[in-house]
């Protein structure tokens, strides 16, 4: 079987390193993408870093590319307009900035990171997320303004969720594999970032595992590897909860 090529956004630290790794033992060439130290270095909070990721990727292609796997994201620790613009904006402007490369390959799949938050967080706006899905990037950050970063953090989240089985008739018709896991806390940067913020730290150990712990990095990295993967191959517009056991324990019966 050819060598795939995988675009990987976040590849830096934390989730991003421990799917590049996992991808390249198993024989695929990854494209990085992080704001620094990636063979693509870019940021994805403005428009203009988001088109240079993009072009960034272009011009390392030797023929068609795979996969794409958009892992970059920020906590809710920091302020709510950033939060939105990475989670959600960044992330859905690589993926549909790279859908065009993607239909080139007879294989391509694409991963989107959700978050368990999108069910535990009883905050999460509405209108947010409506401005969100809708591309209202000016409004969405307006909003955003006005929010903790717990609920800017959810409300993106879901946002992004909503956005990739939104686009699932599109992406089928071209024959492009798309899905998006919903992880819940594991054990990164970001999550000690959350843990070390005065508001956030109280909050995040309390949200219950059936499993007993929190995850590690290469733990969320395996179904996102398998979902870029060919045993993936009719599964197609789905969010798969990587998270312990959490979602299922708070809604039982959310089927």
């Amino acid at each position: 079987m050819t060598q795939r090529t995988i675009a990987v956004s976040g590849v830096s630290s934390g989730l991003g390193a421990a799917l590049r790794a996992r991808l390249e033992a198993q024989g695929d060439r990854v494209i990085g993408i992080d704001r620094h130290g990636a063979e693509v270095n870019a940021d994805l909070s403005k428009v203009e870093g988001r088109l240079a990721a993009i072009e960034g990727v272009r011009e390392l292609l030797d023929g068609a590319l795979d996969g794409v796997a958009s892992v970059a994201g920020v906590g809710p620790h920091l302020e709510s307009p950033l939060v939105v613009a990475v989670n959600f904006f960044g992330a859905l402007a690589l993926i549909d900035g790279l859908f065009p490369l993607l239909k080139m390959s007879e294989r391509a799949a694409c991963v989107a990171v959700s978050s368990n938050s999108i069910t535990l967080d009883p905050t999460v706006r509405a209108d947010l997320v409506d401005a969100c899905v809708a591309g209202d990037e000016a409004l969405a950050l307006s909003i955003a303004g006005d929010v903790a970063g717990n609920t800017a953090y959810a409300s993106s989240k879901l946002a992004v969720a909503r956005a990739i089985r939104r686009r699932t008739t599109l992406w089928g018709e071209a024959g492009v594999r798309l899905n998006a896991i919903a992880p819940g806390p594991f054990a990164s940067a970001l999550l000690d970032a959350s843990r070390a913020d005065e508001t956030l730290g109280p909050l995040v150990d309390l949200v219950p595992i059936p499993l007993g712990r929190q995850g590690r990095a290469d733990e969320v990295a395996a179904p996102i590897a398998w979902l870029l993967s060919d045993e993936a191959s009719w599964v197609h517009g789905s969010l798969l909860f990587v998270d312990g056991g959490t979602d299922a324990l708070i809604r039982p019966n959310a089927i």
